[in-house]
């Protein structure tokens, strides 16, 4: 079996093995402008709160086009 060393390739592998490794999280990526970013955040705190769900923005970038990419992170249900 050959295993391809092209860039494209590796990430599709690494993103493939990471998605089989379930760690309980669910998380959703959004890319947006700041202030529809800062409405979509407050959107997942109140309907999943951090005391129930954890609910945290797990991660954050400002892009080069002045757009904010973030990674809502929570977990799957309350007790």
């Amino acid at each position: 079996m050959s295993l391809s060393r092209a860039p494209r390739d590796i990430a599709r592998r690494l993103s493939e093995k990471g998605r089989a490794k379930s760690d309980g999280w669910r998380r959703e990526t959004f890319t947006l402008p700041r202030l529809d970013a800062r409405a979509k955040a407050r959107e997942w705190f109140d309907r999943y709160p951090k005391a129930a769900y954890m609910t945290e923005i797990e991660f954050w970038r400002e892009l080069d086009d002045g757009q904010i990419e973030f990674v809502m992170r929570r977990l799957p249900s309350a007790d």
